[in-house]
């Protein structure tokens, strides 16, 4: 085969940066210029290339020496006389044992328990011959042996006459000195064992059964051009370990691939190919890829189609030809860094206020009510970790699209940056659902998992708030949302890129009814005609408060004035934020000299402090008596509609009006 210019050149400059130990450089031509199967990794083959091996002799010989020069020329000259004869004995056999060093070899040989021999008093001498004197070639073989370990341990030239050339370091010199150690140990025991055995079959056994325990020598059976002797068994277990060798190499192959040396720990001088053990870290990993990918590999993704993507603008916007407004498409779920509210999720423009309230009252509860420690007070868990609060927003999210499937199934849009059709008719285009993918999920275990995985997406992506509300959509299936609505034909985003109510429902208790009352009240509309219109079904985890029941304009039920958790999302002034308190109590205490704070957030507001109000029941006649109601703030019209009469203290906070 060939070899290209650029693949010369290339060996050239790496062997030139590995002799003046520029590691820093050869790291990054590494990592811009990767080594491929057609790169030299053989000096020799290198020498060869470049028609070098005269000048090479010459260079390797001290001062000229014609004795040196006649040395190099024997060894080089053996060195070619293997070769041939692994070309000659084996052409098509693969040599695995060439890419190990020379102590690895050594030690795959005697492995399988077989003896391999080159050496030249053996030539010549018939086979039944050399088994009879197995004891002396035994301890010939092994004092060979030894010594040519010990030599590769002791010098770094016995490395550059292997041919390899210098590559990352894949373990410390010391542990490689160690691993060699080892492995000489055990080759020696090993050599010991064989040679009593063969002392034993050689004096105790007759000649007919010990020439019928033996098998012939096959050119199948070759490695480095060594004829072998060994049993069927041996050869089993010697084509067993060629098995495990390879899968070895390749093993090594993709852990390089994965992990990048730092240049800084490289030391190019002790650059030497050598092999690596498996690792607790890698077992690990592949551990954590397992259980990152089982959801996907089981819940296989559903490309967004654009009959689908058409129903989903005309129940969200009203028609397959509106797009979804800037406020929309640059909102996800990201955190406050203010230290005092570091649970608060930020609200970047007017419009998704109530699907960032939902999410945020969900949130909340994870954080105050759920998987908490004994010793952690309510302010302490009012400043999560970045571990903790991204863990709760993928819990809340789970929540909410759980809910949404009736806890049977669920829905997950992702954003996976293609397009997978070609908008065609009565549709525009918005680059937005085209390039969703959908993944159906029947566990929520998986659920949490798929989202977990994918919650950069939500959290700081731009198309967070727009991919939760596909998902809950989806998840509750768009026929079903049609279904819950008083009138099929609403919208869950309103004029000006506002929630309606059905959105918010949905959110918060699964279904998208379009009324805050306790369940369904049927009108008479004459005629026989009967008006269904459809409430709250029970109990939700988190309420609602609003101020249009302060102007009777509706009727907020007990299902989301008592929620199960003390948190509430207020709507006011067609906006949606977040009221909520730190004791479960104040839901079942019907004290009138009740009094408790309620922490306000709202995300719109570029809130900087924390907003805590004290609320007392039974007080509020005789304190606002004198008070213009015209400057009461409309936050406390909400408060009211839950604690009539109540007397709100701002606690010398700006009251927000």
């Amino acid at each position: 085969m060939s070899v290209s210019v650029e693949e010369v050149s290339s060996s050239l400059v790496r062997e030139y940066l590995s002799r003046k130990g520029l590691k820093r450089t050869i790291a990054c031509m590494d990592e811009e210029h990767p080594r491929t199967e057609a790169s030299i990794n053989n000096r020799s083959h290198l020498r060869q290339i470049l028609n070098m091996e005269g000048l090479y002799r010459k260079n390797k010989s001290p001062a000229g020496s014609p004795t040196a020069m006649n040395d190099t020329k024997t060894e080089d000259s053996k060195h070619i006389k293997s070769s041939s004869d692994i070309e000659e004995i084996c052409p098509s056999q693969p040599i695995y044992t060439s890419l190990l060093p020379e102590t690895d070899r050594l030690s795959s040989h005697n492995q399988s328990g077989f003896w391999a021999y080159d050496s030249e008093d053996l030539k010549g001498q018939p086979l039944g011959a050399s088994l009879q004197d197995n004891e002396s070639f035994v301890r010939r073989e092994l004092e060979k042996k030894t010594s040519i370990t010990e030599s590769t341990q002791r010098s770094r030239t016995n490395r550059i006459r292997r041919g390899m050339m210098a590559g990352p370091i894949a373990c410390t010199p010391q542990e490689s000195n160690k691993k060699r150690q080892n492995r000489r140990q055990e080759v020696l025991r090993k050599e010991e064992n064989r040679q009593s055995m063969d002392g034993l079959l050689v004096t105790g056994l007759h000649q007919e059964s010990l020439e019928s325990g033996l098998t012939e020598i096959s050119s199948a059976d070759c490695v480095g051009g060594q004829r072998e002797l060994r049993s069927a068994p041996e050869r089993v277990q010697r084509e067993n370990s060629f098995e495990k060798v390879g899968h070895d190499l390749l093993k090594t192959k993709k852990v390089k691939s994965l992990t990048r040396p730092n240049v800084t720990d490289l030391n190019v001088s002790e650059m030497v190919l050598d092999d690596i053990d498996d690792d607790d870290d890698l077992r690990e990993l592949s551990k954590v890829s397992f259980q990152r990918t089982i959801a996907e590999h089981s819940y296989a993704g559903r490309p967004m189609d654009q009959h689908t993507a058409m129903e989903l603008k005309a129940v969200l916007l009203g028609s397959s030809l509106n797009c979804f407004s800037v406020e929309w498409r640059n909102q996800g779920f990201t955190f406050s860094e203010t230290h005092d509210l570091r649970y608060g999720i930020v609200q970047k423009k007017g419009g998704p206020c109530g699907v960032l309230a939902s999410i945020q009252a969900i949130v909340l509860k994870k954080l105050l009510f759920e998987n908490i420690k004994s010793s952690d007070t309510g302010l302490q868990r009012l400043r999560p970790s970045n571990t903790t609060r991204r863990k709760c927003l993928v819990l809340a999210a789970s929540e909410i699209l759980w809910r949404a499937g009736e806890e049977k199934q669920a829905t997950i849009a992702i954003n996976s940056g293609r397009n997978h059709f070609t908008p065609t008719g009565h549709y525009k285009s918005e680059g937005v659902l085209e390039k969703i993918t959908c993944f159906m999920v029947d566990n929520i275990k998986h659920l949490q998992l798929l989202l977990e995985q994918h919650i950069e997406q939500f959290e700081t992506g731009v198309l967070g708030c727009m991919l939760l509300t596909i998902s809950a959509v989806l998840s509750r299936s768009i026929d079903k949302v049609r279904e819950d609505m008083d009138v099929p034909t609403t919208t869950l985003i309103g004029a000006h890129g506002y929630c309606t109510q059905e959105l918010v429902n949905l959110l918060l208790c699964g279904r998208a009814v379009s009324n805050v009352f306790d369940n369904d009240i049927e009108l008479d509309s004459g005629n026989g005609n009967m008006t269904l219109l459809k409430g709250i079904q029970g109990h939700c985890d988190v309420g609602l408060l609003s101020l249009f029941e302060h102007y009777n304009i509706c009727k907020v039920g007990a299902y989301l004035k008592t929620p199960r958790y003390p948190i509430w999302l207020v709507c006011s002034e067609s906006h949606f934020s977040v009221l909520f308190g730190l004791q479960r109590e104040l839901l079942t205490n019907q004290d009138k000299g009740l009094e408790f704070d309620l922490y306000y957030y709202d995300g719109l507001a570029n809130q900087q402090e924390e907003i805590c109000l004290t609320v007392s029941v039974g007080k509020s006649a005789l304190s606002c008596q004198d008070v213009d109601t015209d400057l009461i703030p409309p936050l406390e019209h909400c408060i009211r509609t839950r604690w009539k009469d109540a007397f709100v203290s701002w606690n010398d906070t700006e009251p927000i009006l």
